[in-house]
């Protein structure tokens, strides 16, 4: 009779308290738009979340005592933004295709093609005035031309660094050129100057302007108004610098964005 009375005072707490919505684990929705929607339930999470993907789908969170309906709600709000995403994808997605006879990229600033001759058991590339021989054809040509690309950089910026430090009358360390995923170039308080190689694919300002960039930081390491008169005073031009790296943008990272509600 005890153990009847424990066991029934046991559901009848079981009923009352509050029970947390099931794990239902990853749900895939064939949304609007070409668009699969992977819906997961969180405990931990506080609030709905929409991320999008590197396989071009998105995935939605839907948190401890969040629904469904809500999270569908929070999903049509935010169309406009993974439609976005959705249109950024899809042109890496198509950067990512393999480099062959044809394919344009920037050089110095304007869109040049990549021709590929076969020359006896091999091939030759040629871009502007390159010329590349290469002793096989390959499957991609990217690596090969981005090779060729670097090797421009980091003789003319290393050049073109030293010259303009020297007419603006500004002292620098040394000079370096590297592959770096987030910014143009930097500039450290020992007066070292790092360049990006992607330089070489824009217009000839545009290097001045993104080198006389970070010469001015050997006056002020900031971007405060004083430091924007160093950079106006030296290179007048620079806004439309600016406007150039704006217009024509050159991939330096792979992102990885997060919408929350």
């Amino acid at each position: 009779m005890l153990q009847l009375s424990l066991n029934f005072l046991q559901r009848q707490m079981e009923r009352l308290a509050p029970s947390a919505p099931p794990n239902r684990g990853d749900q895939p929705l064939a949304w609007k738009h070409g668009i699969t929607v992977h819906v997961v339930r969180r405990p931990k999470a506080r609030r709905y979340l929409l991320s999008f993907q590197a396989d071009g789908s998105a995935r939605l969170v839907i948190p401890r005592r969040g629904t469904e309906a809500e999270a569908l709600r929070f999903l049509e709000r935010s169309e406009d933004w993974l439609l976005r995403r959705l249109a950024k994808w899809r042109d890496k997605a198509k950067a990512r295709e393999p480099w062959q006879q044809g394919s344009r990229f920037l050089y110095r600033g304007e869109e040049v093609a990549l021709s590929v001759e076969p020359q006896g058991d091999g091939v030759l590339l040629r871009f502007a005035e390159q010329v590349i021989p290469l002793p096989q054809a390959l499957p991609d040509y990217r690596s090969t031309v981005y090779a060729r690309l670097r090797r421009i950089a980091e003789r003319e910026l290393k050049t073109r660094t030293h010259e303009l430090a020297k007419r603006h009358n500004v002292a620098i360390s040394r000079v370096t050129v590297r592959a770096q995923r987030s910014r143009w170039g930097s500039c450290s308080r020992r007066g070292a100057i790092s360049l990006n190689w992607r330089l070489i694919q824009t217009p000839p300002f545009v290097v001045d302007y993104l080198i006389v960039h970070e010469l001015m930081h050997r006056r002020e390491m900031n971007h405060s108004k004083r430091y924007w008169k160093h950079v106006a005073d030296t290179f007048p031009a620079y806004r439309e610098a600016e406007a150039w790296l704006k217009s024509n943008k050159i991939d330096l990272r792979e992102d990885c964005p997060e919408r929350a509600t």
